[in-house]
């Protein structure tokens, strides 16, 4: 995204509505109702996806009752296949397209098989334990590959809506000011529900608590991704005979002669594994070392309003400070929330929330901005070879943020198992209490460190996108 004040005139034309030429090439003016329906479609994956990676370690271990280390060996086993499952699925979407549309067919057809394994993630069969583990593993694997055929099409949407980077911008900041209302109500609802359903989040009678929450979760997922369908319209779409030049080596020659996707793909490793290590110690941290499960919600809400409230400031953050600027001042303040959940006593709870508001503060800026940085590698991307295969790389981003959210689900299940955390106990002993503290902010506060270092590295200037554009667009006029 490039920061507010840089010139982009040359994609902009000033009489949109009356100049078919120009938008013929793409360049098109969005709605309001078709810019929430497409952050519609993120808000719903998060309705159902991230519900599932939340809380679904949590489930395991203190509803379901996996061995920690076993759930965190299925959790790596699950990523790993998922993420290579990603950039083929990429490859397949840039090279095909649905009757439906390229990129938004895949939101109608998958929907369904979607919300229906959500769903199936939640349920505790009466199988055994072994039989408990293989379903467990089925319903996860079978879930992260038909999430793929959702997520990484409509990562490549926004390029199909228009060419404007304007509009672009904007999609970008509806987008992620709705996944924020997403998180408020998973992160709130789903233990405030489950308390109502059951009385409590962590028995075998709170089974039926956590299903009755899930399918309402997976209901309002399924509809927001109808609505998203129905709601936008592709109009920048690649030709066929564009589409025949795309191969599946493309995978592999992208990551590597693209450097500013290289430099963004590691920002997500960490970036997500920074928020999905600390994320699944946040239900543990509250309910063991506050010793209060009630406040569960309370605590999580606060990652994800303080969002709501800057996103809408962050093009202006941007202008003011530039890229790199706006990125180091947010890790630092998520970096001064982490040292103050790691080092502030348990029995300081209103300080503890102050922690946790200032690191969501400057993490929900990061995660959100990071993902604004993609188009400007499509763009670098498509200027060096004349391909804008935008599903592929979007799906190679895929890969590597859903390996950070492997890493954050194989080592809490590591950690907790190595400090002799034991969910059948009321009070965990010194150890495991201490673990639980190095998942929710210690570890996260060193991958700060190292993603700062990451965005060091990132080079691509707006000045630089500018020039891309111009040569790009000169390009398809000859």
């Amino acid at each position: 995204m490039a920061c507010a004040g840089v010139s982009h005139s040359y994609l902009i034309p000033q009489n949109m509505n009356t100049t078919p030429t120009l938008e013929a090439k793409g360049f098109y003016k969005l709605s309001w109702r078709e810019r929430i329906a497409f952050g519609s479609g993120d808000m719903a994956q998060n309705f159902i996806y991230q519900t599932v990676t939340t809380y679904l370690l949590f489930f395991y271990t203190n509803v379901y009752g996996l061995n920690p280390a076993i759930a965190a060996v299925m959790f790596l086993g699950v990523r790993i296949i998922d993420a290579i499952w990603d950039p083929i699925v990429g490859a397949i979407i840039d090279m095909h397209t649905t009757r439906f549309g390229k990129y938004r067919g895949w939101l109608l057809l998958m929907a369904l098989p979607l919300t229906i394994l959500m769903i199936a993630c939640f349920i505790v069969p009466d199988f055994g334990e072994t039989g408990k583990v293989i379903y467990a593993c089925a319903t996860y694997v079978a879930l992260s590959i038909v999430y793929t055929t959702v997520n990484v099409p409509f990562g490549a949407l926004n390029a199909a809506l228009t060419r404007d980077q304007h509009e672009v911008t904007i999609l970008t900041t509806t987008r992620m000011w709705l996944v924020n209302v997403a998180q408020v109500a998973i992160t709130y609802g789903v233990p405030t529900m489950v308390i109502a359903f059951a009385g409590t989040m962590d028995s075998p009678g709170a089974r039926s608590g956590w299903l009755f929450t899930i399918i309402i979760y997976g209901v309002i997922g399924f509809g927001a991704l109808l609505f998203s369908f129905a709601g936008t319209k592709e109009r920048v779409v690649i030709s066929k005979e564009a589409q025949a030049k795309v191969k599946f080596s493309d995978l592999f020659t992208e990551v590597v002669r693209n450097k500013p996707l290289r430099v963004i793909s590691f920002m997500f490793i960490t970036a997500f594994a920074i928020m999905a290590i600390s994320n699944s110690a946040a239900t543990y941290f509250v309910k063991y070392n506050l010793g209060n499960e009630n406040l569960v919600g309370y605590y999580n809400v606060i990652s994800a309003l303080p969002a709501l409230i800057i996103l809408p400031f962050m093009p202006l953050m941007c202008k003011k400070l530039g890229k790199k600027g706006l990125l180091y001042l947010s890790l630092a303040i998520s970096f001064a929330g982490f040292a103050g959940l790691f080092i502030i006593p348990a029995d300081q709870v209103t300080m503890i929330f102050v922690s946790q508001f200032i690191r969501s503060v400057g993490f929900g800026v990061v995660g959100a901005f990071i993902w604004s940085l993609i188009p400007e590698a499509i763009t670098y991307g498509e200027w060096q070879t004349g391909k804008r295969i935008s599903g592929i790389a979007n799906a190679l981003i895929g890969f590597f943020f859903k390996f950070g959210l492997a890493l954050g689900g194989f080592v809490p299940g590591i950690v907790l198992s190595l400090t002799g955390f034991n969910s059948e106990l009321d009070t965990q002993g010194d150890a495991a209490l201490f673990g639980i503290r190095l998942l929710l902010a210690a570890l996260p506060a060193l991958l700060v460190l190292l993603l700062a270092f990451i965005v060091s590295r990132y080079n691509l200037t707006d000045a630089q996108l500018v020039e891309y554009g111009k040569e790009i667009e000169t390009r398809s006029e000859q």
